[in-house]
């Protein structure tokens, strides 16, 4: 089955959650534009200090001058953009996850005349246009909402969720019981106020993956996987912060409306004919996932 082929490859990426950021100031027909990544990205990449700024393209500028150098525990690129004509819309093209890691994600703020607009991209998303136009709350609503659902679904923390909870239900009324847990601990895990470091929050979500799958395994007759699925829904939650500021109420309803939508679709499908045993699967994959980030 596709879905078993997908849990079995997890194990194969070693970093789960991969991010950098970038700040770009316009001014006129000038963008300043600054990234950071994490050190060990880019420790092994041969030439990090041009080949950065070349997965990252703003279409129509030109580079005048770029320098790149070491942080402590951050690679700094910073460079400047000029253009024809005053800027009025950004468009970006960014490939990063194709020099790091396949699961990387860029957060892109841009400001220009008081006025901000930022975009997420990674291998699902590689091109965006920023506005610095205000929206109205509708428009600010819908976006948000869009985004959120997309990011709900895509990805391998997101898939390796929804698969595991879709295993756990061995009924409908369970598969129901499953989702409404899950959907109000992504509200949770998104309302405190509270960032942890990304890979106590990957730790603790593996674990609870992990612990989910021996309980499919070993406890056939258990009767709290709910509770579970609540708590993967608030680590969920945690990693949604990363992507949250204007609209982020829209945002966390429109990915934990996709990622239950998802779940109840997946479970439905393999509902009484997938077998236990399966769950080793995303059992090896949680493990694997804690025991990396435990040694990163």
């Amino acid at each position: 089955m596709k879905w078993l082929v997908a849990l079995a490859a997890l194990p194969l990426s070693a970093h789960v959650m991969s991010m950098s950021t970038g700040e770009a100031s316009v001014s006129g027909n000038r963008v300043d534009y600054i990234l950071r990544i994490p050190y060990y990205e880019v420790e092994q990449m041969p030439h990090p200090e041009t080949t950065l700024l070349q997965h990252v393209r703003f279409e129509g500028g030109r580079i005048q001058h770029q320098k790149c150098f070491r942080d402590g525990e951050s690679y700094v690129c910073a460079a400047d953009y000029l253009f024809e004509k005053p800027v009025e819309t950004l468009d970006v093209t960014c490939t990063l996850y194709a020099v790091t890691v396949p699961n990387h994600v860029h957060a892109l703020r841009a400001t220009k005349d008081g006025h901000e607009d930022q975009a997420f991209f990674d291998y699902t998303f590689t091109n965006a246009t920023l506005r610095f136009k205000p929206e109205t709350p509708g428009e600010t609503a819908i976006r948000r909402a869009m985004e959120g659902g997309l990011r709900g679904v895509d990805g391998v923390v997101q898939l390796l969720f929804v698969l595991t909870l879709a295993l756990a239900a061995r009924s409908r009324a369970e598969l129901l019981a499953v989702i409404a847990a899950f959907v109000a601990g992504v509200g949770v895990g998104s309302a405190i106020p509270w960032q942890p470091a990304p890979r106590f929050a990957e730790c603790a979500a593996a674990i609870g993956v992990a612990y989910l799958a021996v309980e499919i395994l070993f406890v056939p007759e258990g009767g709290w996987r709910w509770v579970i699925a609540g708590a993967l829904g608030g680590f969920l939650g945690l990693y949604l912060k990363l992507f949250m500021n204007d609209g982020s109420a829209f945002f966390v309803a429109g990915a934990a409306f996709a990622a239950a939508v998802a779940c109840g679709a997946v479970g439905l499908l393999m509902l009484r004919r997938v077998p236990r045993w399966a769950a080793a699967a995303p059992l090896a994959a949680g493990l694997f996932w804690f025991f990396t980030r435990m040694r990163a």
